[in-house]
């Protein structure tokens, strides 16, 4: 349990106690005018996209608006290991079409460094702020060693892709920017109850690990998961009402916009991977000998491969999907909108 002050509740929302109770909290909305700065975790997946048009159709200050997106394989390796080459560039001509700030992190060496690390310390966190690009972690903590995959859990402790290379690289980028302290700051994330057992036990608000009212900093950051009820139905309207053109991977077929290679890819989307990348599925089955570790406790990914079917994907957009820039529209008129073939489709996402 947490504890808020009354003031960050919009008027028309009920009073809360003085403790959030977890049963009351869906009915409870930030006040949005409140925060000095909305920093809205943009993963360029239909979820972080639906977060932010839903701040636009509110009337929210764009102003206070900053899309912050993660680089999971980092910005030091030459090719994209696991993620979709193309996510970053539609991430940034996204923010452009809208006139919106973004901002990119990434903890260097990305995902491979971390998958690879022997005897060593965790590595700084690279991160891009309206002053330039700074670094900060990676300079306490325990020297280990990984060489293992990340676990299929809900435990971000193992589960460390998401923990090392997304969460705390957030968090380090907030701790260490002074134009944070003595501010308000409120962090948008796009979980949905729907997705998993798991994520439906989420607070949709809660205070963020950064929070620090009292102490020295004395910053208040809190998280909204503003699209925590929303049905698929719901993202893919609001989608539609703006005319934005969904990330590649969706029209290539897969249901979800995490990595190209996610560990909890399903067979379809391994055999997919195989066919559109197959120098990417080619690294990462090779990784898996190397470490004599799977992704999966019982298979390898080619033997997971073999037991999917191929989508039916059409060589331009595996060209867009595969390429490090975006060369397509972000918008089209809402009558011209289509709905890519992936959107209700396999979810195959974290649990």
């Amino acid at each position: 349990m947490f504890q808020y002050t009354l003031d960050i509740f919009s008027e028309s929302a009920p009073a809360p106690a003085s403790t959030l109770d977890p049963v009351s909290v869906p009915f409870f909305e930030p006040d949005l005018a409140r925060y000095d700065h909305i920093l809205v975790a943009f993963s360029g997946g239909k979820d972080s996209i639906a977060m932010v048009l839903d701040l636009i159709e509110r009337g929210v200050d764009p102003e206070k608006i900053e899309l912050w997106h993660h680089d999971i394989d980092g910005r030091e390796d030459a090719g994209n290991f696991m993620d979709w080459p193309v996510t970053a560039d539609y991430c940034r001509k996204f923010a452009a079409a809208f006139n919106l700030r973004i901002y990119f992190s990434w903890r260097i060496g990305g995902f491979r460094r971390e998958l690879l690390k022997d005897n060593a310390m965790i590595a700084p966190v690279a991160f891009e702020t309206p002053d330039g690009l700074k670094v900060a972690g990676g300079e306490r903590g325990k020297i280990a060693t990984r060489r293992r995959w990340p676990a299929l859990t809900p435990d971000l402790r193992v589960r460390w892709c998401s923990g090392s290379l997304k969460v705390d690289v957030m968090s380090i980028a907030i701790n260490n920017q002074e134009r944070f302290r003595g501010k308000r700051v409120l962090v948008m994330t796009g979980e949905r109850a729907s997705e998993s057992a798991n994520r439906a036990k989420y607070l949709p608000f809660e205070n963020h690990r950064c929070n620090a009212p009292g102490q020295r900093v004395n910053r208040t950051v809190h998280v909204w998961r503003s699209v925590h009820a929303w049905s698929d139905e719901e993202v893919w309207a609001i989608i539609q009402r703006f005319g934005v053109v969904a990330h590649p991977c969706y029209h290539l077929g897969w249901g979800r916009a995490s990595c190209a290679g996610c560990i909890y890819g399903s067979p379809s989307q391994w055999a997919s991977l195989r066919v559109a990348a197959p120098e990417m599925f080619g690294v990462i089955s090779g990784m898996e000998g190397e470490l004599g570790h799977t992704i999966q406790r019982d298979e390898t990914v080619t033997q997971r491969a073999d037991r999917g079917r191929a989508y039916d994907m059409d060589a331009e957009t595996i060209r867009v999907a595969m390429s490090r820039t975006y060369d397509g529209p972000i918008r089209v008129a809402p009558a011209d909108w289509r709905l890519p073939k992936g959107a209700y489709g396999e979810n195959a996402g974290p649990c």
